[in-house]
């Protein structure tokens, strides 16, 4: 009998088997379900993963209403060796919520804050321990943006979501607290009226436990249209619980021009910038970055005229990334540009390197697809 074999053997066994099928494998018996939420057993398997993930890098991101782990294979791309980008599966250890559609994914620290269809609710997941929070909105269920990141305390890190939304000169947000006993403890809403504007598809991204976002000026022009003089960085700082200042930019970008981040380690800051009419596109990476300051890199990170190689600039709305340092490579996540139909990865380097990799089955649905890097840190909330 399974439930008979001793733990090292039982450990042996299941660290080998993906994220993807753990749900199936707690429903094999009683000592494998405990087993495989034990907090030393999850701890050997987060090692386990992150030692897998200096090799490859992990993405999540939803296809039919579902969540997904990608894997990226970059290894010897500069010795004539073909990159690899498999599904790995789907991940489904959402406790009884098989019927729950899932919109958008974030990710912060290992921790998942999953949309769902249903607007008043949402789920913050931990795929490697199985665990999952609920939380029902209870001022406000329709938030046009989340975000999710922590404060760092002497005894643990303290997570949380943020929900907001954007309307007419002003910004109104609460806060949902992950660790606490009561998905029902959040801060009362609060309203502010920022001289900035983040657009309504702009996904911010988590980095040391805060979120960023690509804002623009909030200015109204002659003939009463809003304009965007200036753009910039605008921090959410999870510790003081509020915007940071404006953080400059190493370009300035005007309507149209695609500008989406991405985390690097979550040690830094990677931006993409692409200007829609040249289709010229450069990658910039920080050298410090902070709630309140921010410096960049002397040098662009990638610098590639894209026109020759692919002739339509990727989508302001659904354009993701990720980087590799060593390897001077960017992988960007985008709809086909020409009939907005497939997800492809564009794989691009230096000296013209370029190669377009098809991710998603005619079949599947990706409606305003974003990836997002994930790297399992965490263990327990």
């Amino acid at each position: 009998m399974l439930s008979d074999l001793p733990r090292d053997l039982a450990e042996d066994v299941l660290i080998r088997i993906p994220v993807t099928s753990m749900r199936a494998v707690r429903f094999v018996c009683k000592s494998w379900n405990a087993l495989s939420k034990d907090e030393s057993f999850t701890k050997k398997r987060l090692t386990q993963a992150k030692a897998a993930a200096s090799t490859e890098f992990l993405a999540v991101m939803v296809i039919n209403d579902r969540v997904y782990l990608i894997s990226v294979n970059l290894q010897g791309i500069h010795n004539h060796v073909e990159p690899s980008i498999n599904h790995l599966g789907k991940l489904v250890s959402l406790t009884n919520s098989d019927g729950d559609d899932i919109s958008v994914v974030y990710h912060c620290d290992g921790l998942l804050l999953c949309i769902t269809e249903d607007p008043h609710r949402f789920v913050v997941w931990n795929p490697y321990c199985g665990q999952t929070l609920w939380f029902e909105p209870i001022s406000r269920p329709n938030w046009g943006n989340y975000a999710i990141g922590y404060e760092n305390s002497k005894s643990c890190r303290s997570y949380k979501v943020l929900g907001l939304i954007e309307s007419s000169g002003y910004v109104r947000y609460e806060l949902y607290y992950i660790n606490s006993k009561s998905p029902s403890d959040m801060t009362i809403p609060i309203t502010i009226f920022p001289d900035w504007d983040i657009e309504f598809y702009a996904r911010g991204v988590s980095l040391k436990g805060n979120t960023y976002w690509f804002a623009q000026e909030n200015g109204v022009g002659d003939d009463g249209t809003e304009i965007g003089d200036q753009d910039f960085l605008i921090c959410f700082d999870f510790t003081k619980e509020r915007y940071g200042p404006r953080l400059s930019l190493p370009f300035h970008s005007i309507m149209d021009d695609t500008v989406t981040l991405s985390s690097v380690r979550d040690e830094q800051l990677a931006v993409l910038f692409q200007q829609v009419d040249t289709l010229h596109l450069e990658i910039w990476i920080t050298t410090k970055i902070e709630p309140e300051a921010v410096s960049w890199s002397n040098k662009v990170f990638l610098a590639v005229e894209m026109e020759p190689l692919d002739d339509y600039p990727f989508e302001v709305t659904s354009g993701s990334f990720f980087v590799d340092e060593e390897k001077k490579i960017a992988v960007v996540f985008d709809v086909e540009r020409r009939k907005q139909m497939g997800y492809f990865a564009y794989i691009i380097g230096e000296d013209g390197y370029f190669k377009k990799i098809d991710i998603i089955d005619p079949s599947e649905e990706c409606f305003f697809p974003r990836m997002c890097s994930y790297v399992p840190l965490s263990t327990y909330v």
